[in-house]
């Protein structure tokens, strides 16, 4: 097992681990441990009853977070002509089609999200084993394979987050930044969280919603009261 570091021991020292905090005591501990030369993320784990290995039981989505990441995105998009046009002047910061899959198969993989317009799906579709597995891949249903290019970059761009559940049952997203003002962090987990459970799907059985936590990327996860309404 890894040592701890000193700095963060004695954040350890300062909280309980087992009991759950209210949301605003935890966002407070959490800003009060967030003491890194960085701006460190703030991130929110969710352990859900679910086994993701059934189809009617994933879970998958996308959230508008109200106050965004504080994470720079970079968006990469497939697509020709005004098309390309209309995603450049979006902001979008890779454009290409046949060219851009030749530098991703390449390796050449410098974006956080990757939108496509549908006629560019053939091209795409042969990105799968490279895209899929970082979870990459545009998808409609998370609305990256669309013709409206600029919506889509705009909303990655203003900190749009995508979540799928992992094989555990687990699922984790940033929030925020540490330097981000107590009532914007406690907006987006209850954003997120909410969004979470709105997406239950229909194979879900017993207890959804097992454990949440929140972290910062150096310091002491904290589990939260969920049935507190995350007050």
């Amino acid at each position: 097992m890894a040592k701890q570091g000193k700095r963060l021991r004695n954040a350890y020292e300062n909280v309980d681990v087992e009991t759950p905090y209210d949301l605003d005591e935890a966002i407070k501990i959490i800003k009060e441990n967030a003491t890194a030369k960085f701006d460190e993320t703030v991130e929110v784990s969710l352990n859900l009853g679910v086994d993701p290995r059934h189809a009617d039981q994933m879970v998958r989505g996308v959230i508008a977070l109200p106050h965004g990441t504080g994470k720079e995105v970079r968006v990469a998009v497939f697509a020709k002509g005004d098309k390309a046009t209309e995603a450049e002047a979006a902001g979008a910061d890779i454009v290409g089609a046949e060219d851009l899959m030749e530098n991703i198969q390449k390796g050449q993989i410098d974006f956080d999200r990757c939108i496509a317009t549908p006629d560019m799906m053939a091209v795409v579709g042969r990105l799968g084993r490279i895209l899929g597995p970082r979870g990459l891949m545009p998808n409609p249903k998370l609305g990256t394979v669309t013709f409206d290019v600029a919506q889509a970059v705009q909303a990655a761009k203003a900190g749009q987050v995508e979540f799928r559940v992992e094989k555990a049952g687990i699922i984790h997203g940033g929030v925020g930044k540490a330097s981000f003002t107590h009532d914007a962090l406690a907006d987006n987990v209850r954003t997120f969280v909410d969004a979470i459970v709105k997406a239950k799907p229909a194979g879900a059985k017993g207890t959804y919603l097992k454990n949440v936590s929140l972290s910062c990327t150096m310091g002491p996860g904290l589990k939260l009261n969920v049935t507190s309404g995350m007050g």
